[in-house]
């Protein structure tokens, strides 16, 4: 059974950086595709970055370029989301899935499996 947990979020100053990271356990597949979502009060979903595990290839929400980075550690299973920069706007649930579909990042992201998000907080 795929679980998915995220950790670091919180209160953050707007201007700071924050990282996130999710831990993903009991998966016995190499070749799959790991995503970063947010949801804000009263808003829809969206799509920030995700990593292809085999390669490395990232791919990246236009409004995201050049604010986000997405990494994956595969000694510690771990794929962490750094955002510099942090705006109030950037407060939502920060969710990190996965899909089994390795071409999911060109294709559509669906998500086979989903971590139950971690709230951050931004602060003026």
């Amino acid at each position: 059974q795929v679980h998915l947990q995220e950790s670091g979020g919180g209160l953050v100053q707007a201007g700071d950086s924050l990282r996130l990271s999710c831990t993903i356990s009991g998966r016995t597949f190499r070749n799959f595709v790991m995503a970063w979502f947010r949801q804000a009060p009263g808003q829809e979903r969206e799509f920030v970055g995700g990593i292809k595990w085999s390669g490395g290839g990232t791919v990246y929400a236009d409004s995201m370029k050049g604010r986000v980075t997405v990494s994956r550690d595969g000694a510690k299973n771990t794929v962490d989301l750094q955002m510099t920069n942090v705006r109030f706007e950037d407060t939502a649930v920060y969710y990190c899935a996965l899909d089994l579909n390795p071409l999911a990042l060109m294709v559509g992201f669906k998500g086979n499996y989903w971590g139950q998000g971690t709230p951050v907080t931004v602060s003026s």
